[in-house]
């Protein structure tokens, strides 16, 4: 008899961070800075997303560039506090 799998409710030890930009958006390149200087100060791996490559995004989020998602949740979008991206990276995790 095998143990039963984990409840899906637990959080990933490694959050996935991903950052939904566009070119020529200045707000963009300020969250680009803030998120990198986070997730590497933290040691967390993330990836900046073109919606200009993804229609189902840009259609979803085209007056919010740039958008934060943490773990597929959308977390930020405009500016992103890197006091705030701090906090979510770090709580609750082992």
């Amino acid at each position: 008899m095998q143990p039963p799998p984990p409840p899906p409710s637990f959080p990933s030890p490694v959050p996935a961070v991903e950052l939904l930009v566009k070119d020529g958006c200045h707000l963009c390149e300020d969250a680009l800075a803030v998120v990198d200087e986070v997730c590497g100060r933290l040691g967390v791996d993330w990836k900046a997303v073109d919606i200009a490559r993804r229609p189902d995004l840009a259609e979803r989020h085209a007056e919010e560039i740039p958008v934060l998602m943490v773990d597929g949740v959308q977390r930020d979008f405009w500016r992103i506090d890197p006091a705030r991206l701090e906090r979510m990276l770090t709580a609750d995790r082992p």
